[in-house]
């Protein structure tokens, strides 16, 4: 049956009561004609710097943002209007910004460039009273708050640490530092990336400055220590790039099946499962020294032998991205995972079909880069945000204007990514902060001259938190 009879003969059923209509949105969002159907619909613009972090509250009807003006937006996205925003007390940008469950919207963790980790409570009247639960050295890249829980969630920083945080007591506690597969070195790795697996809220994952996504077991972990078995309980990481020590991971995501995406900076997205797993295939990471009979010299190997990487299993591969020059993340599409999706440094918008990893689609979302592409818990909706100060809701319809990047025209655009313009705003080298201050004028006369290109509301906070009411009068 072709597709239009098939959503008609599904429409009909869902009328005459005979399809539960949940599942009829969730055929229709699972299907490429969802996918093909996005459009911007709307542009919100409050930020004055680069957007770095969405996220949907529960029920979806806000929208959480997270800015280098290191403040935070509340969305009433189907408006397209902010109703409440503060500034953080971060003193860099904010990084990642997530709603704690069950706190009615008002309780709100924080993490940025200036190494601190922040809660904020937002009162009856619009008070936001703002914690310090953490300051470290180095950044502070990503939360990831416990399925179900309004109280607990970690986070994982460039140093190495992974911390877990309690809010009942605003308790922070260092669970351990992520070492490097080269156990031999002690050194550490870097870290950009934190989930949790709604499948089993215990086991979390970490990824960052090498090759591996690790997979830890909270209730193995000793405070302070590593894991009581030495380590994580699982490596993933494509066969390809075992030992190489080449490349890094800036993106993770789990599905609701528990496979784990990996976005590497050089390389592609790879999706692993249980049975890609290093430990699975007995692969004992980096604990092997080698002897280089040329040479007459010991040496350490992180990739270690005897083992083949022709009989290691091959994880789905999603290619055609580029992610150099930001932190970006990536995620699932679809009521059932069914697509894969990250934004690229050509300012496109990549959507795979998880199945084969076919490029399906790929949007125009950015003038420069895409960093981040979040869809709605229950709806056809998705929102994206990069280097440019406004936050994209795209869905199905007619756009504002045309957003389809042709395949080709996104290939030759990610080899030419570095044009003349590329210089009138900051990247990421190495992923180091460095920002032109005359990229970013915070000032009030800056604010009135762009006043005239913004369609959206500029008003200060005071004018925007009235939108919303936050006491239990409202």
């Amino acid at each position: 049956m072709p597709p239009g009879s098939k959503r008609m003969a599904g429409l009909r059923e869902r009328e005459v009561g005979h399809l539960p209509p949940k599942r009829f949105a969730n055929a229709v969002m699972a299907s490429q004609d969802f996918v093909h159907s996005l459009n911007i619909q709307k542009r919100l613009r409050k930020h004055r710097g680069c957007v770095n972090t969405l996220s949907f509250n529960a029920d979806g009807s806000l929208l959480l943002s997270g800015s280098d003006d290191r403040s935070v937006v509340l969305w009433n996205w189907e408006k397209g209007v902010p109703t409440f925003s503060f500034h953080t007390g971060h003193s860099n940008n904010v990084l990642h910004a997530q709603f704690m469950h069950f706190s009615d919207d008002r309780s709100i963790v924080s993490c940025a460039a200036d190494g601190e980790v922040r809660h904020s409570q937002i009162e009856d009247g619009g008070r936001v009273v703002t914690d310090e639960l953490v300051e470290l050295e180095f950044a502070v890249h990503r939360l990831a708050v416990e399925p179900g829980s309004p109280h607990t969630f970690y986070c994982c920083c460039e140093d190495s640490s992974v911390w877990l945080f309690d809010l009942r007591g605003k308790d922070a506690m260092e669970l351990f530092k992520c070492g490097a597969a080269d156990q031999f070195t002690g050194e550490n790795i870097e870290l950009f990336a934190i989930a949790i697996d709604p499948r089993k809220p215990c086991c979390f994952a970490v990824a960052g400055s090498d090759e591996y996504a690790r997979i830890y077991d909270t209730r193995m972990i000793s405070p302070g220590g590593h894991s009581n078995s030495g380590g994580p309980v699982e490596y993933f990481c494509p066969p390809h790039l075992i030992g190489d020590n080449k490349d890094g991971i800036t993106g993770i995501a789990f599905s609701q099946t528990s496979e784990l995406l990996a976005s590497y900076s050089y390389d592609n997205i790879y999706l692993f499962s249980r049975e890609h797993g290093l430990h699975f295939n007995n692969i004992e990471v980096g604990e092997r020294l080698l002897m280089d009979e040329t040479e007459g010299v010991c040496h350490i190997n992180t990739a270690p032998l005897p083992f083949s990487r022709d009989k290691l299993p091959i994880p789905k591969t999603f290619k055609g991205h580029r992610n150099i020059h930001t932190i970006k993340g990536v995620n699932f599409l679809g009521p059932n995972c069914d697509y894969v999706t990250s934004g690229s440094d050509c300012g496109s918008i990549f959507i795979w079909r998880k199945k084969d990893g076919q490029v399906i689609r790929a949007m125009k979302g950015d003038k420069q880069i895409v960093n981040c592409v979040e869809q709605h818990p229950s709806g056809t909706v998705v929102a994206s945000s990069g280097i440019e100060n406004d936050i994209k809701i795209w869905e199905p319809g007619e756009g504002e204007n045309p957003s389809i990047a042709l395949i080709d025209e996104v290939e030759m655009d990610m080899w030419h990514s570095s044009s003349s313009d590329s210089d009138a705003f900051f990247f990421y080298d190495n992923y180091d902060y460095m920002m032109d201050s005359d990229d970013f004028d915070f000032s009030y006369e800056n604010d009135e001259e762009e006043g005239d290109d913004e369609t959206s509301s500029e008003e200060d906070d005071d004018a925007d938190n009235g939108g919303k009411d936050m006491s239990d009068d409202g």
